[in-house]
């Protein structure tokens, strides 16, 4: 269940970071529900990462939950046109979701 949470919560890095990334691209009434989901999500992101650190040893959790925000975060920017899909961007994220899947496999 440690490790659903912790996923889950790295997944919440990446709603909280795109969230921010619209609080400082809008205005008005979509800055406040922007800037309402970052507050809720990186709030139950952070709690989660620290619910899964009681039985996650806290390096390999935080790198995990880093980890899955970034890979996230980034596809997020590719689909929204923010960051173009070059390939070695696309390798090193891979190479990054490949780190984690390996943390869960030695851990």
């Amino acid at each position: 269940m440690s490790w659903f949470i912790l996923i889950l919560s790295g997944a919440l890095e990446a709603v909280w970071a795109a969230a921010l990334h619209r609080v400082s691209q809008s205005s008005g009434r979509r800055r406040v529900a922007a800037g309402a989901l970052f507050l809720v999500a990186v709030l139950a992101s952070t709690a989660g990462l620290g619910i899964a650190m009681q039985s996650i040893p806290t390096g390999t959790a935080y790198a995990v939950w880093v980890g899955v925000g970034v890979v996230l975060t980034s596809a997020y920017a590719i689909v929204a046109k923010v960051e173009r899909p070059t390939a070695a961007r696309l390798l090193l994220l891979a190479g990054i979701a490949a780190c984690v899947v390996g943390l869960k496999a030695v851990a």
